[in-house]
């Protein structure tokens, strides 16, 4: 087996999977679309091409700081300023951290994670005005999608991990696998990114939990059950 780990990271993120009209929302976790669009980008895609080979990729992501909500409206005007357009609500995560992870064959992955390095087009998280901050790949490993997102160190902000408690609970999400019950579906498998017939199919995910521990040296001290901890123990 063999996987690629993503380090997703900036002030605002936006994955949203059903944003319709004047309201769009975000998911709590990055959206697989929104993650395969992104490699997309990277490989200098365009929206009208097959996803053929990136659609053979099993994806997960695992929530190391969750962030937080944020509302934003956007009021717009036509041209000769004479209309208005109606209001526009948008909601964003943000401080939020993500390790996501794609696993299938190395030789893509690999392609990918070099495309990462030298986009052909900008990157972004979820939505145009999210740049990511700092480097996105993590590098190729010779391990399962499971076990990278199990055993891959806690990637929260020094801040927040001065914050937590000495071991923390984070929540994983991923694709569903043959024979396994599926936690809830998603309109986030995408068939196609071509603005004349964008489409998505329903994704199954599986959403489970795995302990990791605190690292940082100068964290608070504070317990398990402490009000102050950010994540509980």
């Amino acid at each position: 087996m063999t996987v690629l780990l993503l380090r997703l990271a900036g002030p605002l993120q936006s994955w949203g999977s059903s944003s319709r009209f004047a309201r769009r929302g975000t998911e709590a976790a990055p959206t697989k679309s929104g993650v395969l669009g992104m490699l997309a980008a990277a490989k200098g895609m365009r929206r009208t091409d097959p996803l053929t080979e990136l659609l053979r990729l099993e994806f997960g992501v695992r929530i190391d700081q969750p962030g937080q909500i944020m509302r934003d409206f956007q009021t717009a005007r036509t041209l000769d300023g004479r209309d208005s357009m109606p209001l526009t609500y948008r909601f964003y995560l943000s401080d939020a951290v993500f390790l996501a992870a794609v696993s299938g064959e190395e030789e893509l992955l690999r392609g990918l994670a070099e495309a990462l390095e030298r986009p052909q087009f900008p990157l972004y998280l979820g939505r145009r005005s999210c740049p990511p901050a700092g480097r996105i790949s993590l590098g190729v490993h010779g391990e399962s999608l499971d076990e990278a997102l199990t055993g891959w160190p806690w990637l929260a902000a020094d801040w927040y991990k001065r914050r937590a408690s000495r071991s923390v609970r984070l929540e994983i999400i991923r694709d569903v696998r043959p024979g396994e019950l599926s936690s809830e579906v998603l309109p986030d498998e995408p068939v196609s990114f071509d603005p004349a017939r964008r489409e998505y199919s329903w994704r199954s995910v599986v959403r489970a939990h795995v302990d990791v521990d605190n690292d940082d040296p100068d964290r608070a001290g504070v317990t398990e059950h402490d009000p102050l901890s950010l994540l509980g123990g």
